[in-house]
């Protein structure tokens, strides 16, 4: 057989390239045509999709929060405090049982950058105003509250018979047995330098500590001291200055829930203090409210049993009965009487 000559190899390769060409686009015809009815339709393929992919929203969410009102702090010191506070000494070695050896033995104990006692510290408030002040004119620019040294350095916290800590006894007991809440109204005949009142003015809602006191100095110790220095001041107390048991500035309306007399009606007439039961009969909350009564309650107990329980039951008041209560932080217990308004 002749072979083709290189002219007719020429013109084969011409036609086989068309036909190459022809044949790949039929077969990508064929593929376009056919596949879709090989595939799912385009509406299960677009729900597929949207169960995938959702379409994207802008949403709101709301957090709704709860506030619950804290409890009152603790009134009393239990049990587990005490077992805490004598693990903490043990665990530093300090002295759990009692004073050191001596007067001198303690005050070697003293550290400090210049351990002073009261008097000394008043001697150097008074000479140098404390380790840094402002000189001169700018001496009263800068205290917003000037406090005079006598003050400062506490002299009136031993203006008691016993201990300042004994003012946190009574109010434990006070608090303790009346079962005071925070919202109630509370009463001190004589609060003094707020020996005992700083407790509950710290317990009780702002405006729920009223007292009346005649002593100067001790209001204002109270005042521009203790209030202060205590961070109390937006506890806003109400504080008189007044005597012979005239509680008018206190208002007509206000109802208390407790009223007590710490040593005060000691010192007092009995007549007056029979005055001044008699104002605020009216102004204790029936049944709820107490009187408490302090060390002795001679005015009472001099008129005899039957004409003091007359003479109280006239006032709408009844005796309930005597209480004592120890301090925690040395030895010495305190008797307390009690007085209620029966239910009206």
């Amino acid at each position: 057989m002749a072979l083709p000559s290189s002219a007719s190899a020429a013109r084969l390769r011409l036609l086989t390239v068309p036909a190459l060409l022809l044949l790949l686009s039929s077969a990508a015809l064929l593929v376009f045509l056919v596949l879709p009815s090989l595939s799912p339709s385009s509406s299960a393929t677009s729900a597929h999709l949207c169960a995938c992919s959702p379409p994207s929203t802008h949403t709101t969410t709301t957090v709704t929060t709860t506030t619950t009102a804290a409890s009152p702090a603790p009134v009393t010191t239990s049990s587990a405090d005490v077992t805490w506070l004598k693990a903490q000494l043990a665990s530093n070695s300090l002295l759990a049982g009692g004073a050191a050896a001596s007067h001198d033995a303690w005050h070697r104990l003293r550290k400090g950058i210049n351990p002073r006692t009261r008097e000394q510290q008043l001697v150097d408030i008074n000479r140098h105003h404390g380790i840094s002040h402002y000189p001169d004119e700018e001496a009263s620019n800068h205290t917003a509250l000037p406090c005079p040294g006598e003050l400062l350095v506490e002299e009136h916290h031993s203006n008691y018979g016993e201990p300042w800590a004994g003012g946190r006894d009574v109010f434990e007991f006070l608090a303790n047995t009346s079962a005071l809440m925070p919202t109630e109204q509370v009463l001190e005949i004589g609060c003094g330098t707020l020996r005992v009142g700083l407790h509950f003015i710290r317990y009780l809602e702002a405006g729920r500590f009223h007292c009346l006191e005649r002593d100067e100095l001790s209001l204002m110790a109270a005042l521009r001291y203790e209030l202060p220095a205590q961070g109390l001041l937006y506890k806003r107390p109400m504080i008189v200055r007044g005597e012979d048991m005239d509680f008018s500035k206190f208002g007509d309306t206000v109802m208390y829930d407790l009223i007590y007399a710490s040593a005060v009606f000691l010192h007092i007439p009995d007549k007056l203090v029979w005055t001044g039961l008699e104002r605020l009969a009216g102004k204790l909350r029936p049944q709820r409210g107490r009187i408490f009564v302090s060390h002795n309650i001679k005015f009472c107990s001099r008129l005899g049993g039957g004409e003091c329980t007359r003479r109280l039951a006239k006032l709408g008041l009844e005796y309930v009965g005597k209480h004592t209560h120890d301090s925690l932080l040395f030895n010495h217990y305190e008797i307390w009487f009690e007085f209620r308004r029966p239910k009206v």
